[in-house]
């Protein structure tokens, strides 16, 4: 028996080892990963630089506090802020940790309490990001959530203008809703909900756990809309592994967040701080971003040149390597025999495969996933009719 919760409806497949864009499972089989620890390992597994660096660090100390000045954080903190035009930072341990310390920042900063997300949104499985995300079904079970939240449709700005009222302190978003479905915002949409957030004095904040870090072929997602957020909150892809997360956030909000009012114990801790300032350095070039868009490129054209035609395929769509294919049917069954295939990829809601290749994949990995996709999706759409 396993002395381990039952909170996820573990895959088949245990790894023995991971290299890059392939893992093996303790059988020996080994798979093409095209799901990067969910977006996390967005330079692939072991990826050597990295690793050197937290070996570097780990030679140095491990943990000392926040007590203490840590050069290493300081170092993170400038490459995250200069890339994405914000100009303070806060390390915590996760994406939900990170959002978190944005809905705090949102409601004391303006004095408000009140927060508009969402249908669809997905920002975490603590109480308030509980509460922040658009989603019922995460929320079955806990009671009554935090009553400051309200939802609106994704890219209706309409319904947003209804709910946008003085008394509220924040809009989040994800320019890019990861687990409800790989649906992407529109430029007027995001560029009409800044505006709005400004008429109203309320705070944008824009949650990059999953589309930050090169993702989507931009060091962040919303630098590709146009807009400007007071608060973004990054994870997953931020250390490639090691457990991370940050917000960071305008210059103005930082009297808001002096000693003593938000905290952590593990946040910027030395080693993630070590991994995290090599993954930035690596992926934050600019001809790595663009070798990112040139995959997207490739990926999305051999997906429509092998799926496009299929009757059961409803829409191909996605950013740089942040793709999701809808199927008119739910896609667990699928993606369970695609992982007998060789290929592991993701759910994104019911019914949309979702793929997050490591950044660094070549067209080599590309060109065997999407050939498996298309042997599996004809055959499982055929026998399925």
């Amino acid at each position: 028996m396993s002395h381990l919760f039952p909170t996820y409806a573990k895959w088949e497949v245990e790894p023995e080892s991971a290299k890059g864009s392939y893992l093996t499972g303790i059988d020996g089989k080994t798979y093409l990963d095209f799901t990067s620890g969910i977006g996390v390992c967005n330079l692939g597994h072991c990826h050597e630089e990295v690793k050197a660096a937290i070996e570097d660090q780990l030679s140095k100390f491990w943990h000392v506090s926040n007590l203490f000045p840590v050069g290493v954080q300081e170092k993170a903190a400038d490459l995250l802020a200069a890339a994405s035009g914000m100009d303070l930072v806060f390390f915590a341990n996760s994406g939900a940790e990170a959002n978190e310390a944005a809905i705090k920042l949102a409601r004391k900063a303006t004095g408000k309490t009140k927060i508009i997300t969402f249908l669809s949104s997905f920002h975490g499985r603590t109480f308030a990001t509980m509460s922040a995300t658009g989603q019922d079904k995460i929320k079955h079970g806990y009671g009554p959530m935090l009553e400051t939240f309200e939802y609106v449709p994704f890219n209706d700005i309409e319904a947003l203008e209804n709910q946008l009222t003085d008394d509220v302190a924040a809009v989040m978003l994800e320019v890019i809703q990861g687990e409800g479905g790989i649906h992407v915002g529109t430029k007027e949409f995001l560029q009409k909900v800044e505006a709005l957030c400004k008429e109203k004095g309320a705070l944008l904040i824009v949650d990059e756990i999953q589309t930050g870090i090169g993702r989507t072929g931009t060091p962040f997602a919303f630098q590709q809309f146009g807009i400007n957020p007071d608060i973004i909150s990054s994870a997953k892809g931020l250390a490639n592994g090691m457990p991370v997360g940050a917000i960071a956030a305008k210059e103005a909000l930082k009297e808001y967040f002096g000693p003593g009012s938000h905290g952590t114990t593990f946040g910027g801790n030395p080693l993630a701080m070590a991994a995290a300032i090599k993954t930035m350095e690596i992926i934050f070039n600019e001809s790595f971003l663009q070798e990112v868009n040139e995959k997207s490129e490739y990926i999305m054209s051999a997906l429509d040149g092998k799926l496009g035609q299929n009757m059961h395929v409803k829409d191909i769509r996605g950013k740089g390597l942040m793709i999701g294919i809808e199927m008119d049917q739910p896609v667990g069954d699928i993606l369970s025999e695609l992982r007998k295939d060789g290929l592991i990829v993701l759910p994104a809601g019911n019914n949309v495969i979702r793929l997050l290749p490591s950044l660094t994949c070549i067209k080599e990995d590309i060109d065997k996933a999407v050939e498996i996709l298309e042997k599996r999706i004809n055959f499982f759409t055929k026998v399925t009719v």
